[in-house]
C-alpha cells in the first residue's frame, strides 16, 4: 500500500537552520512549502535542491513580524497547495523563522523587546492559529526555542524570554489541538555555526572555543545536527512524542 506523501510548511526556510530542516524533511520523502522574508533567490535555490531529490516544493514570501499579513499568506498557501501539490491541506508546520538579539538587559530598548515579541512569540502563536485551520488531522507542529531558555548567558534576556513563552505555548497547543490528533513539540538548539545573530558563534573564535569547551561532545553545533531531529518529529516514528522539549545542544552547560 502506498503511503500518502506528507506536506510540511517550514517558516524561514531559505537559509541557516530552516534550510537544513527543509532539506532533511525532503530527504525523508516529504513535500515542502518554505517561506522567506527577503532572500527570494536563496529560497528558490532550496526549492531546486528539494525538487532534485524528487520531492515537490514551493517558496512563499512571509514576514512573520507582521501578523496582520497571515490571513492573506494562508490564502496563498491554499492556492499553492491546490495548484502545485493537488492538496487541500498540509500535515506539518515548523515555526522556525526568527532573528537573534544580543543586548545587555539594562540596555535593551522597548522597540527591541517589541520586535522580539512580534517575530518570535506573537508569530508562533498566530501562525499556528491560522495554520491549524488548513492542517490535516494526525500531523504535527514543531516550534523552535533555544538552550538559552534553560541556561543563561548575559545579553539574551529579551530573546530567551520569548522562547520561554514558546515552550509554555507548546504544551497548551498540544492540549488544545489533541482532538485533531496534531502533536506539538519544541526543539531547543544550542549554539550553532550559522549566520544567525550576525554569525557570532561561527566567526568569533573565542566564543566558538568557549562553547566547545562547555559542551559534553566537545564541539559547537552545526546545522546538520538539527534538521534530522525536526524530520524525526515530523514522522510516524514520533507519533507518541507530544508536548516535549527536546534540547539539541550536544550537552551544553550540564
Amino acid at each position: 500500500m502506498m503511503t500518502q506523501t506528507k506536506i510540511v510548511l517550514v517558516t524561514g526556510g531559505s537559509r541557516g537552520l530552516g534550510k537544513n530542516m527543509a532539506l532533511a524533511l525532503a530527504q525523508k520523502g516529504n513535500d515542502i512549502i518554505l517561506t522567506y522574508n527577503s532572500k527570494e533567490a536563496e529560497a528558490l535555490e532550496v526549492v531546486k535542491e528539494i525538487e532534485n531529490m524528487g520531492q515537490k516544493a514551493a517558496a512563499l514570501q512571509l514576514n512573520v513580524a507582521d501578523s496582520k499579513s497571515f490571513p492573506v499568506f494562508f490564502e496563498s498557501v491554499s492556492k499553492v497547495l491546490k495548484d502545485k501539490f493537488a492538496a487541500s491541506g498540509f500535515d506539518f508546520l515548523v515555526n522556525n523563522a526568527g532573528i537573534g538579539l544580543h543586548v545587555p538587559f539594562a540596555e535593551t530598548t522597548e522597540a527591541q523587546f517589541d520586535s522580539m515579541v512580534s517575530i518570535h512569540l506573537k508569530a508562533t502563536f498566530f501562525m499556528t492559529q491560522h495554520a491549524q485551520k488548513l492542517m490535516n488531522d494526525g500531523g504535527g507542529i514543531v516550534n523552535v526555542s533555544t538552550g538559552l531558555a534553560r541556561f543563561t548567558l548575559p545579553g539574551y534576556a529579551a530573546y530567551a524570554t520569548m522562547k520561554g513563552g514558546i515552550e509554555t505555548l507548546t504544551k497548551y497547543l498540544a492540549k488544545e489541538l489533541g482532538h485533531k490528533k496534531i502533536r506539538v513539540n519544541v526543539i531547543a538548539p544550542g549554539a550553532i555555526e550559522t549566520d544567525f545573530g550576525g554569525g557570532r558563534v561561527r566567526d568569533n573564535a573565542e566564543l566558538n572555543a568557549f562553547v566547545a569547551s562547555q559542551t559534553a561532545l566537545g564541539r559547537v553545533g552545526l546545522p546538520d545536527d538539527i534538521g534530522g531531529v525536526v524530520a524525526f518529529l515530523c514522522s510516524d516514528e514520533a507519533r507518541w512524542v507530544n508536548a516535549q522539549r527536546i534540547e539539541v545542544s550536544g550537552g551544553f552547560l550540564l
